[in-house]
């Protein structure tokens, strides 16, 4: 995990603008670079660094003897290139997993360097050879990427919106800070004058699509057909490789454990392959709640099982409050039920920093999306349309879910894991049949349960648990994480700015004191970058006006029976 920032055209002092890359350094505490291009006096790098590989020869922009003419930025992990090395016969120059981009580019172009990186991951390369600017970013954004793009060719780019909302420009409005989309990669025609001119945006990979890479995996073909023992053997075989090729790291590996189904699946699963593989050290789990909520005691009981060196961390309502502001400054949205979520992964991130040498956080994050984990799941009208859910969902994980896990860990300099969405695993989850994927017997994500029954990875209780949103299983059963939100917010907005809210702010509107104060926040912070949200997540097929499990019927029943 780093931070990553470049422009390429600027007609401002380069000294002045480096100023706005100082803005992500949080993503890189370990070392910082600024770097000019050759020949090309108005672009330039910058780059702060989480040093997890290499830590001699990892710095950034990374340029090797071999393609001088290349520089390339990158935030990420890509964990098949020891693979693509043997299968090309590529010689490294250094031991950072990025460098194969280099490699791949030079081999088969762009188009086959993207498709074939199975990993996490946003990259700038350029080519000064032949005066081409790559951008390109994973299948699910895992790792995020902004840009900017002036009518007169200069580009700005960066890990985090805020690297480039104070550049300076010569335009006389402001020009359009904006998310690079998920699964593509964008082609820009360099200059000599330095300015660039976008040529092509292409997407590289659909989540559906078997990838480019599976040719080379280290799995075992796997047995076709649909007859659920099949099914269920090879969802733990992909399963366990994922966590397996996560396991990439020179710092302390540790793990999120809400005692949620998804993240003690994870922590249960890594900790049996950190012995397999003679880790030496225990596995640092860590949950976080109010005192005695349901996912501290949940995650004790996941704790104890399989053996983990287990951390709490317990706030209260005012800690949790006086965070908001530092959480959506963080996050870059508005989002209800993301800055919710948030205050919590951002509280237990910044003990992790704090108290422990734990650099490499495993997280469950994705599960809900692929798996139909969501409450709401139980009234979708047919399979096919709980599998189109499922899909929409998926692709807008880089607005909510991803963006939120990204953003309160790294702000912290620590660097997510997220398993659940390795490539091979969601590819192979969204080809079965649209039945075997919906709830059944009143429980969600029951072909992932069923998958790991016989395991014995994890306590029965916790392996059939009911889901729990993380905002809500952070707080007591009798007064959810919402509602002391809301009571406290209840006093900061008055009535009369709720009635006028969607004058103030008429795109996304706020309908609830809550949203209008978030929103408030963030206008403060992004003023006029309303646009970044498109729309707030909000169950479908239930008449909701909040985006909580705990206000849906199912969980009230599931919880008063």
């Amino acid at each position: 995990m780093c931070g990553i920032w470049a422009l390429f055209g600027s007609d401002e002092c380069l000294s002045v603008q480096c100023l706005s890359a100082m803005k992500i350094a949080h993503r890189g505490p370990d070392a910082f670079r600024f770097e000019n291009v050759n020949g090309f006096t108005n672009c330039c790098f910058g780059f702060h660094r989480l040093a997890v590989v290499d830590q001699l020869y990892g710095m950034q922009p990374i340029r090797v003897k071999k393609f001088p003419y290349l520089w390339l930025c990158y935030n990420g992990e890509i964990y098949n290139f020891k693979q693509l090395q043997k299968q090309f016969g590529f010689e490294y120059q250094t031991l950072v997993d990025g460098e194969v981009i280099l490699h791949l580019y030079n081999r088969g172009g762009i188009e086959q360097t993207a498709s074939m990186l199975d990993g996490v991951f946003a990259f700038i390369l350029l080519d000064t050879a032949n005066r081409k600017v790559f951008l390109a970013r994973d299948t699910y954004g895992v790792r995020p990427l902004f840009k900017v793009l002036t009518d007169d060719g200069f580009l700005g780019v960066c890990s985090e919106a805020k690297g480039l909302i104070n550049l300076k420009h010569s335009m006389s409005l402001c020009p359009k800070v904006e998310p690079f989309l998920p699964g593509h990669y964008e082609v820009l025609d360099l200059k000599p004058s330095g300015k660039v001119a976008s040529v092509e945006l292409v997407k590289f990979h659909s989540y559906k699509d078997e990838p480019l890479h599976a040719a080379c995996d280290t799995v075992e073909p796997l047995p076709s057909g649909f007859d659920l023992e099949t099914v269920k053997s090879n969802i733990r075989i992909l399963f366990e490789n994922a966590v397996r090729k996560r396991l990439m790291a020179h710092r302390r590996i540790g793990c999120l454990l809400s005692g949620g189904l998804d993240s003690s699946l994870v922590a249960a699963v890594l900790l049996k392959l950190m012995k397999e593989i003679n880790i030496n050290y225990p596995l640092q789990t860590f949950a976080i709640g109010m005192e005695n909520s349901p996912d501290l005691l949940a995650a004790r009981k996941v704790a104890a099982h399989i053996g983990s060196e287990h951390h709490e961390v317990i706030f209260n309502s005012e800690e949790g409050i006086q965070a908001i502001e530092e959480v959506i400054f963080s996050l870059e949205t508005y989002d209800i039920t993301t800055v919710r979520a948030s205050i919590g992964m951002y509280l237990v991130s910044k003990y992790i920093r704090k108290k422990t040498d734990s650099v490499v956080i495993f997280s469950g994050e994705g599960s809900d999306e692929l798996t139909q984990g969501y409450i709401y799941f139980h009234k979708a009208p047919s399979p096919e349309e709980a599998a189109e859910e499922s899909e929409r969902l998926l692709k807008e994980l880089y607005l909510f879910d991803v963006l939120r896990a990204d953003r309160t860990t790294a702000a912290h300099g620590l660097e997510l894991r997220v398993p659940f969405l390795d490539h091979r695993f969601t590819t192979y989850y969204l080809s079965l049949p649209a039945e075997l994927r919906i709830p059944k017997n009143g429980i969600e994500k029951y072909l992932l349960r069923q998958s790991f029954e016989d395991s014995n990875l994890l306590p029965k209780e916790i392996l059939w648990r009911p889901k729990e949103a993380f905002s809500d299983g952070i707080a007591s059963v009798k007064k959810s994480w919402f509602s002391i939100l809301q009571d406290y917010i209840d006093q900061q907005v008055d009535d009369l700015l709720l009635e006028k809210a969607a004058e103030k702010y008429p795109f996304n509107p706020p309908k609830t004191k809550e949203s209008y104060y978030y929103r408030q926040i963030f206008e403060k912070h992004y003023s006029g970058q309303s646009n970044w949200l498109p729309h707030y997540w909000m169950p479908r097929w239930v008449k909701a006006t909040d985006p909580s499990a705990r206000t849906l019927k199912h969980y009230k029943s599931a919880t008063q029976e």
